[in-house]
């Protein structure tokens, strides 16, 4: 049975599972290390450093901030990206690599972007 944990939405993730933590999409990883219970990993920059640690449940309500949503329907991850789009903290890359995830092997590549930026999509 794959480990699981529980959002502060209600909602149990499995570390397949993407889900909007503080504005980001992010999965949960159960940690290989005695000092915390779990990590959140960032979609795109997760594996390393930017992987957050917490020693337990409480301690991730604690830091659910107003834009953490847990999991999100495909429509809105749709929505989620286009916003994303609009900001410069994100690059097309970047963006490309989360909408294949999050929807699923979707078009994300060169052409969809030629698409979204003419307005075509």
């Amino acid at each position: 049975m794959a480990p699981t944990l529980e959002l502060p939405t209600g909602e149990t993730v499995t570390p397949d599972d993407v889900f909007l933590f503080n504005g980001y999409p992010y999965r949960f990883v159960p940690s290989a290390d005695d000092r915390f219970a779990f990590e959140l990993s960032p979609l795109y920059w997760g594996g390393g450093e930017m992987d957050v640690p917490f020693p337990d449940r409480e301690h991730l309500a604690a830091q659910w901030g107003p834009d953490s949503r847990g999991t999100l329907s495909e429509a809105e991850w749709r929505d989620w990206l286009t916003e994303a789009r609009a900001d410069d903290r994100f690059d097309e890359e970047e963006l490309a690599a989360v909408e294949r995830e999050v929807l699923g092997g979707g078009d994300g590549g060169l052409l969809a972007g030629l698409r979204r930026r003419l307005g075509l999509q």
